[in-house]
């Protein structure tokens, strides 16, 4: 597949820091995180393919991601930099440090392991595909018409923030066909050698709450990133710069000044 120019917007001057959010996500989901560090870093915040303001694609593999993403670097004349992913974004950063490595600097990842995860998404879809958007005057009717299908209240604000309104009609901005077809290579391992390793700096912050990083990820974790290090959010869960804002922004400042 063609890579394409993916939608992104800067927050702050410094050392260039790019940040790939997570399933459902837009690069928005990390504006507050990046105003509060904005005195020191340059953060581009992306939405990735199939999501947010980006372009609608046939595909949603990681290889697609990657070569995104080093489109957009190579764009911005970005010559180092470092790379920040949470949750699917965590695994496309991952897959670029492991294949594409040139110009970055540091690693980032929250709330994710380079391994498989059973699919806990399908029923989303399916509510969200079912969904009679004629229906919907307003975002709020889509939230109760959601509610029994997805009960959690917070997964589903967030779900609805895709929810857009031009002209007064609704429509997605996730493209919902390609994440249903692709989500196999989403949650699937990530398309790198067995003996690929990142020698560079890296972090994984992990929610306490949260199951994404278990001590039986760790051996994988060795092998691939050698200097990694692990810090957990106390309080957090796999949103933990939302869910324990204070102390994830504290171990997100470690992270990116070690």
């Amino acid at each position: 597949m063609t890579a394409v120019n993916l939608k992104y917007e800067v927050v702050g001057d410094g050392p260039p820091v790019v940040v790939l959010h997570g399933l459902f996500g837009a690069g928005r989901n990390w504006i507050t995180v990046a105003r509060a560090l904005a005195g020191q870093y340059r953060f581009h915040l992306v939405d990735l393919r199939n999501h947010g303001g980006s372009p609608h694609t046939a595909t949603m593999t990681y290889t697609d991601m990657v070569d995104d993403v080093r489109q957009l670097v190579a764009t911005l004349g970005l010559e180092q930099f470092t790379l920040v992913g949470h949750s699917m974004g965590g695994k496309a950063a991952m897959t670029l440090a492991l294949s594409a490595p040139q110009g970055l600097a540091r690693l980032v990842n929250v709330d994710i392991a380079p391994v498989s995860y059973p699919d806990r998404f399908v029923d989303i879809i399916a509510a969200l595909e079912a969904l009679d958007l004629s229906t919907v005057a307003r975002r709020s009717d889509a939230d109760r018409a959601l509610a029994a299908a997805i009960p959690e209240t917070a997964v589903r604000l967030f779900i609805l923030q895709n929810l857009v309104f031009e002209h007064g009609r609704p429509h997605w901005r996730l493209n919902l066909a390609t994440l249903k077809r692709d989500m196999p290579s989403i949650l699937g391992p990530l398309p790198v050698a067995a003996h690929a390793h990142y020698d560079g700096p890296t972090w994984f912050i992990r929610g306490e709450l949260s199951d994404r990083i278990t001590d039986e990820h760790r051996p994988l974790m060795q092998r691939w990133f050698p200097h990694h290090h692990l810090e957990t959010v106390m309080g957090g869960g796999h949103w933990p710069h939302s869910e324990a804002p204070a102390a994830f922004m504290a171990a997100f400042a470690r992270a990116l000044d070690a």
